[in-house]
């Protein structure tokens, strides 16, 4: 077996993509600051049962597992940042009023996300602690969109959905973890003839209900108009359908280059969600580019029950997608020993100038540099001069 190769889906990032990756995260990271985010940064490691607590089994599944030597315990490498910047909330900083923290580290994965042809992610993210209100989540999709911008990418798609809606069908039913789980696949893939088949053991106004909200996606207003119609009356469900409705109309004003909808059967990560739920597309990529909402219960599992929404993403991704260049202009430089040179050199790289040096007879080959000026000797002195 060839010792470079590297295990199915995990992959190098070379010197220009990996620039073009550090440039956004130090962007996206001050635009963070710039609203008031503090920066985290959890270990990569933790144990396992604090890592998985208030998540569901999909992050289980996806959780690399190793024990640990020192202890015995099993430990889990991170899949997901946002139960560990919710333990940080709960137990470490212990706060009364709000908090917004934001975080960019490495995730991995046990398996090949759907969707996705990488294990490992570099994941950025922000989160709002300590605020129920709708204003928060309207924050989070703010920063999002702001987050694509920094990116270059301008024309984004948002779809809506919320947590409380099923919740509020559900209510009163008393379903196992699995047999809910179950359910949210079907209605995920909205495969109604199996949802159909699989509701029959419901009372028939709730059968209906889940077919109901497999048909309930589209256009904003539109499907706030037929939810209000056609869904079971429910003080949840009259809740999360008020939460949408304002949040759609503030949202509307953000951006010229937004296009909002709302798909009240797409649920993907309903095992933590409380809330407004989002997903956010750009034209690139297939699948969402950032998914966020609220997440209320999480921080309850560690025991200190905190208001919570914010949204994620794979940096790797949206550096990869950004039209942005990230060729940084150069100057080249003789590599000989010279004082006056080393000199220039040093004044040059303190004013921020990238200054390389080249040995006489040999060509620099760097694909993250433009070398359009060179250093050049005039009498005693050495000038920049255009190549």
């Amino acid at each position: 077996m060839n010792r470079w190769l590297l295990p199915e889906d995990i992959a190098d990032v070379l010197p220009a993509e990996a620039r073009k990756v550090e440039s956004l995260r130090r962007a996206v990271l001050d635009l963070y600051q710039s609203y008031g985010y503090e920066l985290v940064a959890p270990p990569i490691l933790e144990f396992l049962d604090s890592l998985l607590t208030g998540t569901g089994s999909d992050l289980n599944l996806q959780t690399f597992k190793l024990v640990d030597q020192l202890s015995g315990r099993t430990l889990g490498l991170r899949a997901d940042m946002t139960p560990q910047v919710a333990r940080i909330d709960a137990h470490l900083l212990n706060r009364a009023g709000v908090t917004r923290l934001c975080y960019a580290g490495s995730v991995a994965h046990a398996r090949t996300p759907v969707g996705s042809s990488a294990r490992e992610e570099l994941q950025l993210g922000a989160e709002i602690y300590g605020c129920s209100t709708w204003e928060a989540d309207l924050e989070a999709i703010t920063l999002l969109l702001k987050t694509l911008s920094v990116a270059g990418l301008e024309k984004v798609y948002i779809d809506l959905s919320h947590a409380g809606i099923l919740a509020g069908i559900l209510d009163g039913q008393n379903l196992n973890k699995e047999t809910v789980e179950a359910l949210y696949g079907l209605l995920q893939s909205k495969d109604r003839s199996r949802l159909t088949q699989w509701a029959t053991c419901l009372p028939t106004n709730i059968a209906k209900a889940l077919i109901t909200l497999t048909e309930l996606n589209g256009p904003c207003a539109e499907v706030l108009a037929n939810a209000k119609k056609d869904l079971p009356k429910h003080a949840a469900i009259d809740q999360a359908l008020l939460d949408l409705e304002r949040l759609v109309s503030a949202a509307a004003k953000l951006s010229g280059n937004l296009e909002l909808s709302i798909d009240l059967a797409d649920l993907r990560g309903y095992q933590y969600h409380s809330g407004v739920m989002f997903a956010a597309y750009v034209d690139q990529l297939p699948q969402p580019i950032a998914r966020g909402g609220r997440y209320d219960h999480v921080g309850q599992a560690f025991g200190r029950p905190r208001p919570a929404t914010g949204f994620s993403l794979d940096l790797l991704t949206l550096a990869s997608l950004s039209p942005l260049s990230i060729r940084k202009l150069a100057i080249i430089a003789p590599w000989t020993e010279d004082v006056e040179l080393s000199k220039t050199i040093a004044t040059l790289r303190g004013q921020g100038e990238v200054v390389i040096q080249v040995p006489a007879g040999t060509t620099l080959e760097a694909a993250e540099y433009e070398c359009d000026r060179e250093l050049v000797k005039q009498g005693n002195s050495w000038e920049v001069k255009k190549k």
